[in-house]
């Protein structure tokens, strides 16, 4: 509030009175504070007998008689999972404002965390697989190999659920799995327990799913995903302009041009638009497909294209059949992203139980995120509640779509 000098009337009249005012808005940041908070305990005993001490009990920490509170581990994960700052960085943060605590001991409160936000994890990826479709994809996730001096290749498999298109009732999740390869055998143990529709891509690993010896389950229906049929045609238009390439383009647009009508209607309502419209432009892609199939080469970069749709063409028409069934796997590409930024800035996981740890925290923040969550809030509430011993018969209290910040 700034006021005038003086209120005093220039021509003498005396004070002059309030008849408005101007406001205006600035935004202001203030930097975020480091604070040390020291918990006094005081000891009391008798002076005229000798029958004990009484000392109030220590309040629970996640860390036994360590430096962080839960506040402290929640930020370092979600500095790290959410905004793909590296630990260095954030021991060099911590250092400009005074703080010495190096990145190994970062690393060290992220594992605590991770092993105690373990059974979590679990709980919500069996809350997902008890689901009737599901999405998947697998991304790389280096990681140090200290025998030979440089990184290995591991994998982390996203698996999610994403019903919001047609108004289902389960909140969205994912959980990302981690894997030392790409083998398909991992993302069988993975789905173990899950019997229902799976929408992947062409990675030629999922196809032991289908198979009646699968392990773990039933086979599994395959919904195989359109934008990467129209990625394949999409690069050989770039770099050839072909025409063949442009009139699947053409086509695929025309089926896509339908999903877009009914993007937020009911399951049936879906599955008749795409009966009644889908189901004559897929069929008449199918009949175009086979046709430019028997007139390429099939060694050419186009006829490779096209026997990659052809392979999958049964998984492709599956959205035709289930109104539950998207026409595309984009959902989950979109929660692969955040796990390759992380990649990007971090370069690699220190070693195979850091590639889970990295699993499991970004499973809780990128499944807060989608459910509207705040992070960090979520993080350190649920880490709160871990030390103070949360029942384990009420687990589901701490899945992210359950959180309720207090007031």
């Amino acid at each position: 509030m700034i006021e005038p000098d003086s209120l005093d009337c220039p021509c003498g009249c005396g004070l002059m009175h309030k008849i408005g005012e101007n406001r205006n808005e600035r935004l202001d940041i203030v930097p975020a504070q480091l604070r040390v908070i020291v918990t006094v305990r005081p000891k009391y005993a008798c002076r005229t007998c000798t029958d004990g001490v009484t000392q109030a009990p220590t309040p629970p920490w996640l860390i036994e008689g360590g430096l962080p509170t839960e506040a402290a581990i929640a930020h370092v994960l979600v500095s790290k999972y959410a905004d793909h700052l590296p630990l260095y960085r954030q021991s060099q943060i911590l250092a400009r404002s005074g703080i010495d605590i190096h990145r190994s001991t970062l690393a060290d409160w992220v594992g605590v965390a991770s092993f105690h936000l373990k059974p979590v994890v679990d709980r919500l990826a069996e809350h997902l697989k008890s689901s009737t479709k599901l999405f998947m994809d697998e991304t790389t996730a280096p990681v140090l190999d200290p025998g030979r001096g440089r990184t290995k290749t591991g994998f982390l498999w996203a698996l999610a659920r994403d019903d919001r298109a047609w108004g289902g009732d389960d909140p969205p999740g994912v959980v990302y799995f981690y894997a030392p390869g790409r083998h398909g055998e991992n993302a069988e143990t993975f789905l173990t327990g899950f019997d229902g529709i799976l929408q992947i891509d062409g990675y030629q690993g999922y196809n032991r799913l289908t198979k009646p010896a699968r392990k773990g389950g039933e086979p599994i229906v395959v919904a195989h995903c359109w934008a990467h049929a129209r990625r394949k045609l999409k690069e050989v238009f770039d770099r050839d302009g072909s025409e063949i390439a442009a009139e699947g383009l053409r086509r695929i647009a025309e089926i896509y041009a339908v999903e877009k009508d009914i993007r937020g209607t009911s399951p049936g309502q879906r599955m008749s638009a795409r009966q009644a419209r889908s189901a004559p432009l897929v069929a008449a892609f199918g009949e175009w497909l086979q046709a430019q199939r028997r007139r390429v080469s099939a060694k050419s970069r186009l006829g490779e294209k096209l026997a990659y749709i052809h392979r999958h063409w049964h998984g492709l028409q599956t959205f035709l059949r289930d109104g539950r069934v998207e026409i595309d796997s984009n959902g989950v590409e979109n929660l692969v992203r955040p796990i390759a930024l992380n990649r990007k800035n971090a370069l690699f996981a220190g070693h195979d139980e850091g590639g889970k740890a990295w699993g499991r925290i970004a499973s809780l923040i990128e499944t807060a995120k989608i459910n509207g969550v705040e992070p960090f809030a979520y993080l350190k509430s649920t880490l709160e509640a871990i030390a103070a011993g949360h029942p384990k018969n009420r687990i589901d209290d701490l899945l992210p779509w359950n959180f309720r910040p207090s007031s």
